[in-house]
């Protein structure tokens, strides 16, 4: 850990010059005092490394002093620094390592690559905190202790027993033979089977994990995709989740689509034209979890979207709607006149 640590500090100074030791500590979430003890280390191991004084002071590296990773040419070193940018190793508890696999890689590029493809990075956004409409992307907040040992039981091919809070249920144990992880909109998930049957474990649902000595039964191969792919549309035909007959407007379909379970058929309207298009309507079946659900989604669009079936759906709409005109049928009570 400490000889991360000592790599990781060189890097820093390779890659910005003059740091303090409070930048430092921050940079590695450590304390100052472990800053100094880690600079005396590298002085000692013949790394050149010194301190200079006064206000704008701090340590810094002799110039010249460098590694560097021959046989990346601009696009391979960009797209090391993209993928290094994407946020799903957050997800299985990577990002400190990330990060710190993303210094090493800026700092053994050649110099005739690492300025260009370290700016031309910072030029490219994936998948961002936040959509167009300010709508914030929820990533979840994951115990490193407990994902690790998930992690390493997952690459051993060991069975893994995990204290797991499924929804609505009280926390139990319970021994799976994992398979792959897997992440999904900054979601990260466990691919497993218990009792030979499959499952698929919510990584932030997961509150205590222990890896086993004993080896897990699984297969040798695997395709992850694949596995997720099935267990997608084992879920979506599911529990009791109700099919939806919808028109709605063009211009509400991603909302519609983005808060569905599955979209099963889509056809332009004839109210919109053949096409639907941008001022059109689109008829669309999809699925939702359960009648509350569709309740909700259909709710939300208000106008723009008419449920064509089922009845029962659309009379709740309907009786949402008339409480909602009668309540609004009077004068506010704020507006009218105190006597």
């Amino acid at each position: 850990m400490r000889a991360d640590r000592l790599v990781s500090l060189v890097l820093l100074l390779r890659q910005h010059g003059r740091l303090s030791a409070t930048t430092l500590a921050r940079e590695l979430e450590v304390s100052t005092r472990t800053v100094l003890r880690d600079i005396d280390a590298l002085s000692a191991a013949g790394v050149p490394v010194y301190a200079e004084r006064g206000r704008h002071g701090g340590f810094t590296l002799l110039p010249g002093f460098r590694t560097e990773l021959t046989g990346l040419n601009h696009d391979e070193a960009l797209a090391l620094l993209v993928a290094g940018s994407r946020r799903g190793a957050q997800a299985f508890g990577l990002g400190p390592a990330l990060a710190s696999a993303m210094r090493k890689v800026v700092d053994a590029l050649p110099e005739s690559h690492r300025a260009t493809a370290a700016g031309a990075a910072r030029r490219l956004l994936i998948d961002p905190e936040t959509d167009a409409l300010a709508r914030r992307l929820v990533t979840e907040e994951l115990p490193d202790a407990v994902v690790a040992e998930v992690r390493r039981a997952v690459f051993a091919g060991h069975r893994l027993r995990i204290r797991y809070a499924a929804a609505g249920r009280e926390p139990e144990w319970r021994t799976v033979d994992p398979i792959g992880l897997v992440t999904v909109r900054e979601q990260g998930y466990l691919l497993a089977t218990r009792a030979g049957a499959d499952r698929t474990y919510r990584l932030s649902r997961v509150l205590a994990a222990e890896e086993l000595a004993e080896p897990a039964q699984r297969p040798e191969g695997v395709d992850l995709d694949l596995a997720w792919q099935e267990r997608s549309r084992r879920f979506r035909a599911g529990g009791d989740q109700v099919a939806v007959l919808v028109r709605v407007d063009a211009a509400r379909r991603e909302e519609l689509v983005g808060s569905a379970v599955a979209v099963l058929a889509e056809e332009g309207d004839a109210e919109g034209g053949a096409e639907g298009g941008a001022e059109g309507r689109l008829q669309l079946e999809v699925t939702f979890q359960d009648p509350r659900h569709a309740e909700w989604a259909l709710w939300r669009l208000a106008a723009s979207a008419e449920v064509l079936a089922p009845q029962w759906l659309r009379d709740c709409l309907h009786d949402r709607a008339a409480a909602v005109a009668a309540r609004y049928a009077a004068p506010s009570p704020e507006a009218t006149p105190s006597a």
